[in-house]
This record gives structure tokens, sequence and C-alpha cells, in this order.
């Protein structure tokens, strides 16, 4: 059992976890009918993935937290769409927890996770039940329990995804929109296919190579996006931009703002950017 990480091990975690998610992004598309029934969810978190995989790829930091904090500059300049921004969320909180970290080992990797999962909840302007955000939590629950069980990194990273699962499969009833469409929600099974990706490296396992099919699955659970009408939506299309960030001014004034212009806002910053 693998008792701690260090910066070398954690980005490969997430190189693998970017080929993870590339390999069933479509299986994910299939899900996606909640905010909207637009099918591209899993395309986005690996898109997302794949920005900070290739940056580790070229020059991986020396310590878990650098690595971490790479992660995360990565995940946040390339995220797309909502999951991909609540996906950059959850790694930022993840970071902070492991800053000037030169290994972590399942205590540190649980508080890791739970700070992820504040963060996200914080930044998402209308937080919904039966998410991504749902799965996070209650997985980032798990591990911490896990963490007073046995301290290593790979025994919490299990348990959490073990939870992770009962989660997911209960999006269906929490979730009006998923209710109707009978499946689970698209992001929280990306994130899931992520921390799996994370785990198999630990354990050695071979590497996703290319990616699957496009064409709709026949056994894998799916919306019918034809059933759903959108004709009720008010805001028919997603604007995604970068801005520089005045050191001087608040974020929180661009997000009042832009809180009365749509209805499912995401805004996160760091030192140097803000991404809405």
């Amino acid at each position: 059992m693998r008792g701690t990480i260090d910066g070398a091990s954690l980005a490969q975690m997430v190189i693998h976890a970017a080929a993870s998610i590339n390999s069933q992004k479509q299986q994910i598309n299939e899900l996606n009918v909640f905010p909207v029934p637009d099918g591209d969810t899993g395309t986005n978190m690996s898109m997302t993935i794949s920005t900070a995989a290739a940056e580790l790829k070229k020059k991986a930091p020396a310590g878990v937290g650098a690595v971490a904090q790479t992660n995360a500059n990565a995940l946040l300049r390339g995220a797309r769409g909502n999951s991909g921004v609540i996906l950059s969320l959850l790694f930022r909180g993840f970071a902070k927890a492991l800053k000037d970290k030169e290994e972590a080992d399942g205590g540190d990797f649980a508080v890791a996770l739970d700070y992820g999962v504040a963060t996200a909840y914080k930044a998402v302007m209308k937080p919904a039940e039966g998410t991504i955000l749902t799965v996070s939590r209650l997985a980032a629950r798990r591990a911490a329990e896990a963490a007073r069980e046995d301290r290593s990194v790979e025994f919490v990273l299990d348990e959490a995804i073990k939870e992770g699962h009962i989660a997911l499969a209960d999006t269906v009833n929490q979730n009006p929109v998923l209710k109707k469409a009978g499946v689970v929600d698209a992001g929280g099974k990306g994130f899931l296919v992520i921390l799996q990706g994370m785990l198999d490296e630990l354990r050695g396992e071979p590497m996703p190579a290319g990616t699957e099919d496009e064409a709709p699955s026949k056994v894998q659970e799916h919306a019918d996006f034809g059933t759903f009408k959108t004709e009720d939506i008010k805001f028919g299309y997603c604007t995604e931009f970068i801005c520089s960030r005045d050191s001087k001014k608040d974020p929180e004034a661009l997000r009042g703002f832009l809180s009365a212009l749509g209805d499912s806002l995401v805004l996160v910053d760091d030192d140097e950017i803000i991404k809405v």
C-alpha cells in the first residue's frame, strides 16, 4: 500500500488521469443533461486536465506542493465550460492545502480534497446538489474518515473513490433533471474517472492509450437528448473569458456585476488573472 507521494508521483498521477478521462469522454458526454443538455462535459473536462498534463510533461517541479500549484494554474487557464472551471477549483483548493510540502501522505491528501470542495462551493454562483459538488464533497468526507484509519495515500484515495461512486449513483435521485433523463451526473462521473486514473498510476496500472470511439455507446448509460425542451432556457449560450487582475480591485465587484447577466456564473481568480 503506497504510503506517501512526492512531486514526481503527483505529476504522473495527473498525466494518467488526463489519459483516463480522454479515453472515456464520450461516455461522460452522453450523460450530460445538467445544467443544460449540451453533451460536452466529458470533452470539456478532458481538455481542461489535458492542459495541466501537457504543462507537467514539459517540466514538473520537485515538491508535491509545487506540482499541485503548477497543475492548478494550468487547469485555471485551460478550463473549458462549467465542468472544467469547477474541476480547476477543486484542484485549486487542493494546491492550497499542499503548499510548500515536499511529500504528502493520506492525511494530507484528505485535507487537500476537502480544501478543494470548499473552494468550489464558494466560487459557484448557485451550488446544486446531485452534481460534481455533491460527489466531491462526500468523497472528501470519506477520505478524512479513512485517513484516521490508515494514513497511506493509496488507501485514502481508494476509499474516497468508493464513497464517490455511492454518491454518484444517488445523484439521479437528487436532481430533477437527472431523474427525468434517468442518468447520473456527468461532472461527478468525470471527477471519479480522474481520481481513478490517479489511483491507477499509484498502483502501476497501464495508462490508457488513445481515445474511445466517438459514436454513441450501445451499452453505456446515456440520456435521450431529443426529449429535452430547450425553449425555456433564458440564456442561450456560454461566454468564457480571462482578464488580467488589478490587485487594487476586489474580484467580488466583478462577480456582483456579472451575476445579473446570466444564471450559471463561475468566477475564479489567482494573483494574475480572473477566469469567468
